[in-house]
């Protein structure tokens, strides 16, 4: 089983990310992950828009997780925002977005790259834990929140 607790650490939470839109959230997390992984900040952008296009990553009760695949990228990189306003993001329940996971993964990651997908669809399930990440004070408590919830799941 694959932990949050290996691919979310606290610099990649952000406690209150301030966008107007989805495109504004997409480009606020874009240059944060340029900045985790030294890739171009717009190749990311784009690479996320054009997964968008394809269909809406919003799951429905205020979640979305975008995800893509990067050619240049060496391992895979999961950032964790709370926005401040919830946002309009076309998702299949036509409810705002405020909590957005967002997964970057190398080309030939396939099966880790799944395995993250299904391990944070399965901690969103949990209403309990949408919850204490909708109450979190900071990034340590969204931290706590993500990766406590992990563990105590896996055992």
């Amino acid at each position: 089983m694959m932990d949050l607790h290996d691919l979310l650490t606290t610099d990649g939470i952000i406690a209150s990310l301030r966008a107007t839109n989805k495109k504004d959230a997409l480009q606020e997390l874009a240059v944060i992950a340029a900045a985790k992984t030294g890739l171009d900040a717009r190749e990311i952008f784009n690479t996320l828009l054009q997964r968008e296009r394809l269909g809406s990553t919003g799951l429905g009760r205020g979640i979305a997780i975008p995800h893509v695949k990067l050619n240049a990228l060496r391992g895979i990189v999961c950032l964790f925002a709370r926005l401040e306003v919830p946002i309009e993001y076309e998702s299949h329940d036509g409810e705002p977005v405020d909590l957005v996971f967002m997964l970057l993964a190398p080309e030939d990651a396939s099966g880790d790259h799944l395995k993250a997908l299904a391990r944070i669809s399965q901690l969103v399930r949990e209403p309990s834990i949408l919850d204490d990440l909708r109450n979190a004070s900071d990034a340590a408590s969204l931290h706590f929140a993500l990766t406590m919830v992990a563990s105590s799941h896996a055992a």
